[in-house]
């Protein structure tokens, strides 16, 4: 019988925010772990190549966080293309690593796997190979079809949102998780994951079919931390403060004003020192208004 002690994975929020540092390549879960993007944001973390994709990547664009995107989609069901995405683009400023979903997924299967690259049929026949230079048109030595080698897409840190872990990283997601965040689970070094709640070990034993993750390495207890996002089982999206985000990045990147952008990040990151005082200024009333039932 061993007497190896168990090690708790439970860190503090400054703690986990330490991880990621600048430069890095991190990924980002869905829905989105805003609580550890914000820490990102307000601690000046710069220079990353961000896995992302919507609203949550935008705001890091935003925020002058980012070098380089890999993304399938950057925009939302209402919007073609995020505003501060589009704008970053089309100045030279962020560079862009194009791919579709299926490439995406196959890169990050690689890594997952230790494989250099993975073999893809989406993409064969188009500009994607023209446009992305890291995409390799190849013969299947087997069968002689003619596929695209995609490269291993390694990551530093993958940053997760989810219901409930136990003290040892043992991770469960309501209702399933995002569609890529097992990808980006795999594909990456370390792994820390937002929770809404800390259980015991006997809760999670209790119901063993719905753990999602069984090793993250590092678990941060902080609840609405998906806010102005949805958190399943808890939480809906937060509509308003989302048109308020869009409505300043807009008017920053179209008027060349930085004004809005800069008082949405002050009002609503930069001037705190924790999630908690992010949601004391949001107010007890106004999350419980977004309850999911």
């Amino acid at each position: 019988m061993s007497n190896q002690v168990r090690k708790s994975v439970i860190l503090r929020e400054e703690e986990a925010g330490q991880w990621v540092q600048s430069g890095m390549t991190i990924a980002i879960g869905e829905p989105a772990p805003m609580g550890l993007l914000r820490w990102v944001v307000r601690n000046k973390v710069t220079d990353l190549t961000v896995i992302g994709s919507g609203l949550a990547l935008d705001y890091l664009v935003a925020a002058g966080c980012v070098r380089k995107v890999i993304t399938y989609y950057a925009g939302s069901p209402d919007i073609a293309v995020m505003p501060a995405f589009r704008s970053e683009v089309e100045n030279g400023t962020l560079e862009v690593w194009e791919c579709e979903e299926g490439i995406l997924t196959s890169g990050l299967e690689a890594a997952g796997k230790g494989l250099p690259f993975m073999p893809w049929r989406g993409g064969v026949g188009t500009s994607l190979p023209d446009i992305n230079t890291d995409l390799k048109v190849m013969c299947d030595p087997i069968g002689g079809e003619v596929l695209i080698a995609v490269p291993s897409i390694n990551i530093d840190i993958t940053l997760l949102h989810a219901s409930i872990s136990d003290s040892y990283g043992n991770v469960q997601h309501c209702r399933g998780t995002g569609w890529l965040d097992l990808f980006l689970y795999r594909a990456a070094e370390r792994v820390i994951v937002q929770v809404e709640k800390i259980v015991s070990n006997e809760e999670i034993r209790s119901k063993p079919w719905e753990t999602t993750i069984s090793n993250a390495d590092g678990v941060v207890l902080l609840p609405y931390g998906a806010h102005p996002f949805y958190s399943r089982g808890y939480y809906v999206q937060d509509q308003e403060h989302i048109l308020n985000y869009l409505d300043a990045i807009k008017v920053a990147y179209t008027k060349s004003n930085r004004n809005e952008k800069d008082d949405y990040f002050e009002k609503y990151c930069n001037r705190f020192h924790s999630h908690a005082e992010y949601l004391d200024a949001l107010g007890a009333g106004h999350l419980i208004s977004l309850s999911e039932y």
